[in-house]
């Protein structure tokens, strides 16, 4: 047993000496590329990397109607790299809301604000380092509330179209808000929940300096056609801060006129519109002719009737007289306890007679 252990060690010794300690790892063989390897290209050959993790963090105050968060509800759906967040008071302040993202590693927020329960406000803002930009919310119209033919397939990445005027040099703050548009409501390439392909548009266009968005499905035809799917949304810039939800303002809307101040407006001119109406009505009183405006003959005297005898004298006509008399009131019958007085005494009269 001795000697067959010994032999066993010696053999072991003698092929790890044998090995070489530096012994160059298998080279792998070189693929050489095909032609449809040519005619791919890398994005389609398989999944990229996630690289750009761009996270949004949408979430309300209270106080939206039912329209506002339906819309809400719209966005969520649209973007999958979204996150969603219990509602906040409205006595918070809406720099909670950048704790709220950090808390769920967003790097993005869409706050809903809404006021009067008819105000819709939307805040776009870059929670790590700014800047924030607020929107008044105009003409919601929900994908539901359209009922569009059109239908994309869901978490499918969109194409961002943006009007000529959002590259001008003179705006400068059209540039920024291309951006954070850029960076919010485009989905991230090679996002887990996404879809590798694109089949929708948004559309942003500047119209009498507010923001026009709408939502388009790209039609399977050749043609390149779109059809509208929602929703559709118009909004009215009113101020970009330095930091999130706060800061130093960059920029404001010189244009940009409160709802408020619309709705006093409008009770002024209906105020105004009564008021109008009185004045007319008396300028018309005073301006109308108290004599006569046309030609009167003098002879036409000739033929007003003279009073009859009877008309002087307060007398009346027969038939007069008996339209008069039918029309004087009928004597109502007597009661009860009066016929039965009256019958007692007339057969008391009968009695004393026989």
């Amino acid at each position: 047993m001795g000697k067959s252990s010994k032999m066993s060690r010696k053999k072991k010794v003698e092929k790890t000496n044998n090995e070489k300690p530096d012994s160059p790892q298998e080279i792998p063989a070189v693929r050489e590329m095909t032609e449809e390897d040519l005619e791919t290209p890398k994005e389609l050959m398989g999944p990229t990397r996630w690289t750009n993790k761009q996270r949004v963090l949408v979430i309300a105050c209270r106080g939206l109607s039912f329209r506002d968060r339906h819309l809400m509800k719209d966005l969520i759906s649209l973007m999958p790299h979204s996150k969603t967040e219990s509602k906040m008071r409205r006595g918070d302040s809406l720099y909670a809301a950048n704790e709220m993202a950090e808390m769920k590693n967003c790097n993005k927020c869409l706050l809903f604000e809404g006021r009067k329960k008819g105000d819709l406000y939307m805040w776009v803002s870059d929670v790590s380092r700014g800047p924030s930009a607020k929107f008044q919310v105009e003409n919601v119209h929900t994908a539901g509330e359209l009922k569009m033919t059109g239908n994309c397939l869901m978490a499918s990445r969109p194409f961002l179209s943006f009007d000529m005027s959002f590259s001008s040099k003179e705006k400068p703050h059209l540039l920024l808000l291309k951006e954070m548009f850029v960076q919010t409501f485009g989905i991230p390439k090679g996002y887990p929940k996404s879809q590798p392909f694109f089949d929708r548009v948004y559309s942003f266009s500047l119209v009498d300096d507010k923001i026009w968005i709408r939502h388009y499905q790209i039609l399977p035809e050749e043609d390149g056609s779109l059809a509208e799917i929602g929703p559709r949304l118009v909004l009215n810039p009113i101020k970009i801060f330095a930091a999130s939800f706060s800061g130093e303002t960059l920029w404001e809307n010189p244009k940009y006129v409160t709802p408020n101040a619309t709705r006093a407006l409008l009770k002024k001119m209906k105020a105004g519109k009564y008021a109008h109406h009185v004045q007319s009505k008396a300028a018309y009183e005073a301006s109308r002719p108290k004599e006569s405006t046309y030609k009167v003959d003098e002879t036409d005297e000739v033929f007003n009737t003279l009073p009859t005898d009877s008309e002087d004298e307060g007398f009346t006509d027969g038939a007069e007289a008996s339209q008069e008399s039918g029309k004087k009131r009928k004597k109502s019958k007597p009661n009860k306890v009066k016929r039965k007085k009256l019958k007692q005494m007339q057969e008391e009269e009968e009695l004393a007679a026989v």
